[in-house]
């Protein structure tokens, strides 16, 4: 193919596309899901993590013609840490690149999904969403007198005499339930401080505090409260701010089954073992919300 010919060729392409493409191109919405239990589920697989999302948040405001982020979120909660650190990535982007963010929740946003919903301008949920659960907790179980029904003997050597703190094999002590408690009512007030931050003018309650005792509401409720700013999902919302010309681009962590299939019959094994497991985890953080 000659010159001429490519020329003509390329002539004939762009003179099929508007000329409206090239002075008002169509707006674009960037698309980020933020699905699962928030930090690691398990021994065997990481739900949402800075360290996994980092990338696609990053890629989410690189694009020129992007008027708006959006994050999809599905979420019941879970790491407090990585809760912040999404959090915080996502304004920090969004304010250097003056780039507007907008959430809209799925089934749950409650806990540090409902953290996450934070880290936008404005928050979207549907009627029947789960929304809040704004508070800190910590569960286990104690196996004293299951060990000595068995007849086994718990040994442990530590230096430090709370390094064996909330050991599920001792009794507990009140001196440990103490500095647990601690420990969670600083984590609680970090919560607080950020939903303050981030919705204090919208919330209507006149008591703040009766929203921060983790409590859940329903996404209609949750507009009430000023805790969401409406009803709506991504795509009716997007086309009220943008018009019918919008187009969504999407920017979603996707998995790999193909490290699963190349490995070894005993790594699958032990792998769908410890999926087992981090599937119970798992299953037990959304039951909390009937999910």
């Amino acid at each position: 193919m000659n010159i001429q010919k490519i020329k003509n060729f390329t002539s004939k392409c762009f003179s099929k596309i508007p000329l409206r493409y090239f002075r008002d191109p169509d707006p674009v919405v960037s698309v980020l899901r933020l699905s699962g239990v928030i930090g690691q589920v398990g021994p065997a697989r990481s739900g949402l993590t800075l360290e996994s999302l980092e990338k696609s948040i990053e890629k989410v405001f690189s694009n020129k013609r992007t008027k708006t982020v959006a994050l999809i979120i599905n979420s019941p909660g879970g790491s407090p840490v990585q809760s912040a650190l999404i959090a915080r990535r996502i304004r920090e982007l969004s304010i250097e690149k003056s780039m507007p963010v907008m959430a809209f929740t799925e089934d749950v946003a409650a806990s540090g999904g409902y953290w996450l919903a934070c880290a936008a301008d404005e928050i979207y949920a549907d009627q029947n969403s789960i929304i809040g659960s704004i508070g800190v907790i910590s569960s286990g179980f104690g196996f004293v007198d299951a060990i000595a029904r068995l007849g086994i003997e718990r040994r442990v050597y530590s230096v430090g005499k709370q390094k064996g703190m909330l050991d599920p094999f001792l009794p507990e002590t009140p001196e440990e339930i103490k500095k647990l408690k601690a420990i969670q009512v600083d984590i609680h007030k970090n919560f607080k401080e950020m939903v303050l931050e981030r919705r204090g003018a919208k919330l209507t309650t006149k008591d703040t505090e009766e929203l921060f005792e983790g409590d859940i509401w329903t996404g209609s409720q949750a507009v009430d409260l000023g805790l969401v700013d409406g009803v709506s999902d991504l795509r009716q919302k997007m086309r009220e701010v943008h018009g019918d010309r919008v187009k969504f681009r999407n920017f979603s962590v996707k998995s790999n089954p193909i490290k699963r299939i190349l490995s070894s019959r005993d790594e699958r094994a032990r792998h769908q073992a410890l999926s087992t497991l981090s599937a119970i985890q798992e299953w037990a953080a959304w039951n909390r919300f009937g999910m």
